[in-house]
């Protein structure tokens, strides 16, 4: 019995434990997963890493594999921001804080990902980390006073966000918090943006201050190891992405985007932002097939709802209708057709009739613990 034979009789046990035996003795495809969500009207939606480390800083990776893990993962742009004060291994990499972007940005143009030039300002709190992005000269941020190298990334026109704030060695007292230095840099046009998720962490508070203080929403992978390291990525596991929504596929756009705040975060299965970006998202997303059932009776019927993006959606019915019973809870998984079951209620007077079902969107927040309200429109004939 050869391997395939073995991995068809053996059905998905013996597919995740000898799938990888196989794959040592066939070629690997440099294939390119898509990550699939809609565009929205006038934009497109672009999904991005803006806080990535190579071995130019203290990351384990040589920065073309990063341009290459983005390519595979779906990512239409990138942006390599290695530390300014800390470099582990300048013994045997380039000590220029410009080359890591330049090997990255070569193998990007190659595969068409967007690769933007930034660097980490790397100080103690406050006001913590810092990421510059749309850098022209990073070696002018090396200065000792960290308002000064902010000041240099904003004069190179450089978009600056706040790093893990909720990270362990940036609380006060155990707890995050925002220092009068923070606000002195929006004030004064010098911070822009705030991660709100890094890696796996999500951080309530500071989507919360992005939403109070007019920041632009980002979710970034932090990444130090290979990607696939951290992140399951043959089992659908995906690192943090932040969808950028541009009015075209160019780092301009992307840059244009990110002043406006036209931003969401995709992570862990959850989507956070700004109703008006995840509506429409979800809008182009969800579709019913079956607008028009009928219910004989007391009977039921099947409305079918198809989820075109890879987000699985979780709604929960946020209040009851009248003549019709509707489940609590629906799950929409990503590129798949479900069945919605519909019953109905009492005996409800014969005739057609349009319901618009009222749901919340468990895992798409427009803020910390503030599901998206939806509706699911269906038209019921009920027959005796």
């Amino acid at each position: 019995m050869n391997w395939k034979t073995l991995l068809l009789v053996g059905g998905i046990s013996a597919q995740v434990f000898l799938a990888p035996l196989l794959q040592a003795h066939e070629p690997v495809t440099r294939a390119r997963t898509p990550v699939r969500l809609p565009d929205l009207p006038g934009y497109r939606t672009l999904k991005c890493d803006f806080h990535i480390h190579t071995v130019f800083s203290d990351g384990l990776v040589w920065p073309s594999v990063r341009s290459e893990e983005a390519w595979r993962q779906g990512l239409d742009a990138i942006a390599i921001t290695d530390h300014i004060e800390y470099q582990p291994h300048k013994a045997d990499v380039s000590t220029n804080h410009n080359r890591s972007y330049e090997i990255a940005r070569g193998h990007g143009d190659e595969l068409e990902v967007l690769v933007i030039r930034g660097s980490e300002i790397t100080r103690s709190m406050p006001p913590g980390h810092l990421n510059a992005i749309f850098l022209t000269n990073a070696m002018l941020l090396a200065t000792d006073k960290w308002q000064d190298a902010i000041q240099a990334a904003r004069d190179q026109g450089a978009f600056i966000f706040w790093n893990h704030p909720g990270w362990s060695p940036q609380l006060t007292d155990g707890q995050i918090k925002w220092h009068p230095e923070h606000t002195q840099l929006v004030e004064q046009d010098l911070m822009h943006g705030i991660e709100v998720v890094n890696g796996r962490d999500y951080y309530p508070e500071a989507h919360r201050w992005a939403i109070e203080r007019k920041l632009t929403l980002f979710s970034n992978s932090d990444i130090h190891q290979p990607i696939g390291h951290d992140y399951h990525i043959f089992l659908g596991d995906h690192r943090p992405l932040t969808l950028v929504f541009a009015r075209e596929r160019s780092i301009a756009a992307v840059k244009e985007a990110l002043f406006d705040r036209r931003t969401a975060v995709y992570s862990g299965g959850r989507l956070l932002g700004d109703e008006r970006f995840l509506r429409p998202l979800f809008d182009a997303s969800v579709r019913v097939l079956t607008p028009q059932v009928t219910i004989r009776g007391r009977g039921r019927a099947f409305v079918q709802i198809h989820n075109d993006s890879d987000v699985t959606f979780t709604l929960e019915r946020s209040s009851e209708q009248t003549d019709l019973t509707v489940p609590q809870k629906i799950t929409l998984p990503g590129q798949r057709t479900v069945l919605l079951e519909l019953r109905a209620r009492g005996t409800p007077t014969a005739g057609t009739r349009n319901f618009a079902l009222p749901f919340r969107v468990a895992n798409a927040l427009t803020a910390p613990d503030e599901p998206l309200d939806v509706t699911l429109t269906v038209g019921v004939a009920f027959t005796r």
